[in-house]
């Protein structure tokens, strides 16, 4: 009896969790950036609390910490653009240089492929291009369409993460407010511990971005390889993608090593982002973030993993903080067990 009694409230749980993921993949377009606004939120919280001490009125600290951070954005980009501007002539020439030296080594080398074989391939490639017209129309039409949605879903992000901080805690009142009134208490009690984890992992991330950040940079600066502080900037964006951030920002270190300063450069460039990508896997995510949202490191290793299979690099990106949240929550609803640790309110 007891297994049947299991058996049908676990086809329950089951059937809810379905139905909700069924209607996030169908709402997607607002899912996602809603998710990306309360993460926003989330790391801006703090700045927000201490303009709120200093008596700025709400929708004044909301916007003001928007603007911080647009602003450090713009600057960090215009400093990197300005030292591309200045390399960039120069890389130029060197690319040119390497584009020569393989040409060079594939004639020489082992595979022996003359010009006159080079200039056949390119032949080809000229060809295909030209007979495949329509289908790379298609592409970049379908490409523009992304861009268009994916500024959409900017734009929602970022007035949905100013109301979140304007005007946080009325709207999860008002929520709330839809709860039996007996539950109401612990679920505010709960979804302030959640809410506390989730800004603990904002914080966490933004550490793990550094030190990948770093990590590239000290790579990067030890061979000598032009806009270095530019691969700093890209790793520490692309960081809080998980895997897929590295990934990049070492292809792009690599490529710059091996056209500048050659193979062998390539190959060490190649070995320092394998090892930064394998220490923020399975060290700097693992231990970091799951001390910060009190989870253990293996869960935050398979819920990585889960989430990728799942929703690719959208589900990366969410899961841990959907986790945090979630288990932060569920220990809240326990009065006997909330000590008050990890505890941030959302905004007034």
């Amino acid at each position: 009896m007891t297994a049947a009694d299991w058996g049908w409230r676990l086809l329950v749980i089951a059937a809810v969790v379905a139905l909700l993921w069924w209607l996030l993949q169908y709402f997607s377009g607002v899912a996602v950036p809603l998710a990306v606004a309360v993460l926003l939120a989330a790391l801006l919280s703090p700045l927000n609390s201490v303009l709120r001490k200093w008596r700025w009125p709400a929708a004044l600290a909301a916007a003001g910490s928007l603007l911080a951070m647009v602003l450090v954005i713009v600057g960090v980009f215009v400093a990197i653009g300005a030292q591309v501007a200045r390399e960039l002539p120069e890389l130029i020439d060197q690319s040119v240089v390497a584009a020569g030296t393989v040409i060079a080594w594939l004639a020489s080398g082992p595979l022996h492929i003359d010009q006159a074989q080079l200039d056949g391939y390119l032949q080809q490639l000229t060809t295909w291009v030209n007979d495949s017209r329509a289908e790379l129309a298609g592409l970049a039409a379908s490409a523009g369409v992304r861009v268009g949605h994916f500024l959409a879903g900017l734009a929602i992000a970022l007035i949905a993460s100013f109301f979140f901080l304007a005007s946080g805690r009325k709207i999860w009142t008002s929520t709330v407010s839809l709860v039996p009134e007996h539950y109401r208490v612990p679920t505010l009690r709960a979804s302030d511990r959640g809410w506390g984890s989730l800004v603990a992992y904002m914080r966490a991330q933004v550490l793990v971005a550094l030190v990948d950040a770093l990590g590239i940079l000290i790579g990067a600066l030890a061979l000598q390889l032009p806009m270095a502080w530019a691969l700093f900037a890209l790793t520490f964006v692309t960081a809080f993608v998980p895997v897929v951030g590295a990934v990049l920002a070492g292809t792009v270190a690599t490529a710059l090593a091996l056209v500048t300063h050659g193979p062998v450069s390539a190959l060490i460039m190649l070995g320092i982002t394998i090892l930064v990508m394998q220490a923020e896997g399975h060290f700097l995510q693992p231990i970091l973030l799951g001390r910060a949202v009190s989870l253990h490191p293996l869960a935050v290793l398979i819920g990585l993993a889960v989430g990728a299979t799942l929703a690719g690099i959208v589900g990366a990106l969410l899961v841990i903080p959907v986790l945090a949240f979630s288990v932060a929550f569920i220990r809240g609803l326990d009065p006997s067990r909330f000590d008050g640790s990890l505890r941030a309110e959302l905004p007034e």
